[in-house]
């Protein structure tokens, strides 16, 4: 069955992580368990997950990250030049949350050599197939290249790369490979987590980013554009790939400062992305207006207006209300639907229940049914 993607009913892709998992994760860590137990525990709980997005109604199916310990930093280290830390974080969510202090830090030259997730990927593709009726698809979820600036700076990177461009080369390289081997593993459904974008609208970030790299901010934005698209160069026609900006979400509180996409959104057209997974879930986000940037009729807008921060619903019509309102800026036709963000980009989750997170999946799939039936 040939699926249309993006789905007009669609999610960002990681969920709460169950207690077996907690409990096992944690067992892991005081070395009561070891490594293929707690693997046990992850197909498990997987599979499980599986089954119930299947149940509730989603048709683009995830594995939850839960094999992740943070959506992105897991990833990163999967790569040769690219080492998982310990090491104290700068960010600070709001009402100072701090997240585990796990960064990744620029070890040697960044390279391809058989990423470990690419097995993960396996694993629920076979998942989705086995429970399945062939309405669903796989969805991979990983972080964007730029992304790599959300880490932890040493002396010896600019010893490693003293030009910021040839590191960004290299990731753009490294990821050609991975898209090329999930492809290959069956993946048809890939989307790439950026909170790069939205950061442009916090001064304390924006400067990191300009002493990180010695380049401007219109100069930065530029080289995401390059490495992205470079990133994505290769990739078969029918593979769907799409990005999430996310604003940055831990325990249900964000990171960056309040913004919208004026910064930003006039370079969309110039992604090679299919579809655009954009937080509109309270006023932080701005208005619908930027999307008039977007010129594009061949990618889909997904609008995160359901938020994923809290258990309360919103109402179905003032949803409703507001993809009427983008759609003055991109046609109906070409919005979806979807939480603002993840419900667990983290293992610890945000401030919500499980039965809270799918009332939120059901509440979206329902609205999606009224808007475009």
């Amino acid at each position: 069955m040939t699926i249309t993607l993006p789905l007009k009913a669609d999610h960002v892709g990681s969920f709460l992580r169950p207690e077996a998992l907690k409990q096992a994760r944690v067992a892991y860590a005081a070395g009561e368990i070891d490594a293929a137990a707690l693997k046990e525990v992850e197909d498990t709980e997987i599979e499980k997950l599986v089954q119930k997005q299947i149940e509730v109604g989603l048709r683009s199916i995830t594995d939850g990250e839960f094999r992740r310990t943070v959506w992105h930093h897991d990833f990163f280290s999967g790569f040769t030049g690219i080492d998982l830390i310990h090491n104290e974080r700068k960010d600070v969510f709001g009402d100072n949350h701090n997240p585990k202090p796990i960064s990744i830090e620029i070890t040697g030259k960044i390279t391809y050599d058989d990423h470990y997730m690419i097995e993960h990927f396996t694993f629920l593709k076979q998942a989705v197939d086995r429970y399945g009726n062939g309405e669903q698809v796989a969805k991979f979820t990983i972080p964007a290249p730029s992304v790599i600036m959300y880490r932890t700076f040493q002396d010896r990177d600019k010893e490693i790369y003293p030009n910021a461009k040839d590191l960004f080369h290299d990731l753009a390289v490294a990821y050609q490979e991975v898209v090329k081997a999930l492809y290959e593993a069956g993946c048809r459904y890939l989307q790439f987590d950026d909170t790069t974008f939205t950061a442009f609208n916090d001064p304390t970030f924006t400067n990191r980013m300009i002493e990180a790299t010695g380049l401007d901010k219109d100069e930065i934005l530029e080289l995401i554009i390059k490495t992205t698209n470079e990133a994505l160069r290769h990739k078969p026609e029918d593979l769907m790939t799409s990005v999430h900006m996310c604003r940055g979400n831990f325990r249900s509180k964000h990171l960056h400062s309040d913004g919208g996409y004026e910064y930003v959104a006039r370079i969309f057209d110039q992604l090679d992305y299919h579809a655009f997974f954009l937080e509109y879930d309270d006023a932080r986000s701005g208005g619908f207006e930027p999307l008039q940037h977007i010129k594009r009729r061949d990618v889909e807008i997904v609008l995160g207006l359901v938020t994923s921060k809290s258990g309360t619903l919103e109402a179905a019509d003032d949803v409703i209300k507001r993809l009427h309102e983008a759609s003055v800026y991109i046609p109906l036709e070409n919005l979806a639907l979807s939480p603002q963000c993840g419900f667990s980009s983290s293992e610890e989750g945000n401030v919500l229940t499980e039965q809270d997170q799918w009332n939120k999946m059901r509440h979206v799939i329902e609205i999606a049914k009224r808007v475009w039936k």
